[in-house]
């Protein structure tokens, strides 16, 4: 275990940002490359990290190039310095989950921040999931497009409902597969003395109730044909109104039996926290390794006891942790064996 601590604006979770872009996607605070570079800098940076685990030690990079005269530079892929397309191949070398406080406000929030939240829980578990949902979000913007058109071509409007069809079906079959995993580890770890109390989970969506009764293809077809029938509704909207785009993910407080959004702040940030811990566990359990864990100011709001809990509780998922606090005090009870780093403006000192 892994603890960053300094004031704010010292650069701790830039630390992490940084491990955090050795796996698809824009990183944990996501936003675009181009705002990660240095400010008044040459325009590129690079993250390297070295891995030792159980095939071997293995080094990983990942950057942006310097912008040429006409526009951003490419971003960069390396695998012990030889170059790959995405980051989809480190999946073959590392997992990873986080929790940042942009997530404390996940229940009472919009769906499309939970469907953002679930998908990053997906692509741990499955790396090809990412591609999935970009597919879809080109398809739908496509078909958008397509309905603004006073003359659009039907042929090529049936075209691209085939393949938000098909890609949405994937989508949510993905989505579906993973809360069903997820809350059977939930349900068999399941333990009312928690501090981090048990979490009940349920997507609510058209596709993916329809997933549960028929099978993929057929609901591909029934998923078209509704795209064909909405077509003045969804030009109106702007949008497509039905589809795994607008499903939502349900969560509820188990042991109060309540909806999530109507828990106190705190039990809200225990049951999320209680949803990661089961998510790293299903990640080692499928993918056959511990993955990295990235909490982010996450013991800054939690009594002694719930943050003494989570210090056992991470200590025993045999992940290496960072974590993230501006008070040394709060890592002041972590395992003996844990390492406490001091961060100031361009300094990360060890402390022992």
């Amino acid at each position: 275990m892994v603890a960053f601590y300094g004031e704010n604006g010292a650069g701790k979770t830039n630390l992490l940002e940084a491990i955090s872009l050795l796996t698809a996607g824009r990183g944990l605070r996501r936003v675009d490359l181009g705002d990660m570079v240095r400010e008044k800098g040459g325009g590129g940076f690079a993250v390297s990290a070295e891995l030792s685990g159980p095939f071997g030690t293995v080094r990983l990079g990942t950057g942006l190039e310097a912008p040429s005269p006409d526009g951003q530079g490419p971003r960069k892929y390396r695998i012990d310095g030889e170059a790959v397309t995405s980051a989809v191949a480190f999946n073959n070398h590392l997992r990873m989950v986080w929790l940042t406080p942009a997530f404390d406000g996940l229940f009472s929030g919009s769906a499309g921040d939970r469907r953002r939240f679930l998908d990053r829980l997906v692509l741990a578990v499955d790396p090809s999931h990412a591609a999935r949902v970009s597919a879809l979000e080109r398809a739908l913007r496509s078909r958008n497009k397509l309905l603004e058109e006073h003359h659009h071509d039907t042929t090529w409007l049936d075209a691209v409902e085939r393949e938000v069809a098909e890609t949405g079906v994937a989508v949510a079959a993905a989505r579906r597969e993973t809360v069903g995993q997820l809350s059977g580890l939930i349900a068999q770890d399941r333990d009312a003395e928690s501090v981090f109390p048990w979490a009940e989970m349920r997507l609510e969506g058209l596709i993916e109730t329809e997933l549960s009764e028929k099978a993929a293809v057929d609901v591909e077809d029934s998923f078209r044909t509704l795209l064909r029938q909405n077509r003045t509704r969804d030009k109106a909207a702007g949008r497509a109104t039905i589809g795994p785009q607008a499903s939502d993910l349900l969560v509820r407080h188990g042991p109060k039996d309540i909806a999530a959004e109507r828990a106190s702040t705190g039990e809200q940030k225990a049951l999320l926290i209680g949803i990661i811990i089961a998510h790293v566990r299903l990640v080692a359990l499928i993918s056959g390794m511990a993955p990295l864990v990235l909490l982010d100011e996450v013991a800054a709001h939690l009594d002694p006891r719930r943050r003494n809990a989570l210090f056992d509780t991470l200590d025993g998922l045999g992940a290496q942790v960072f974590m993230t606090g501006a008070d040394p005090a709060l890592f002041h009870d972590l395992p003996a064996n844990s390492a406490r780093f001091h961060v100031t403006s361009g300094k990360v000192e060890r402390i022992d």
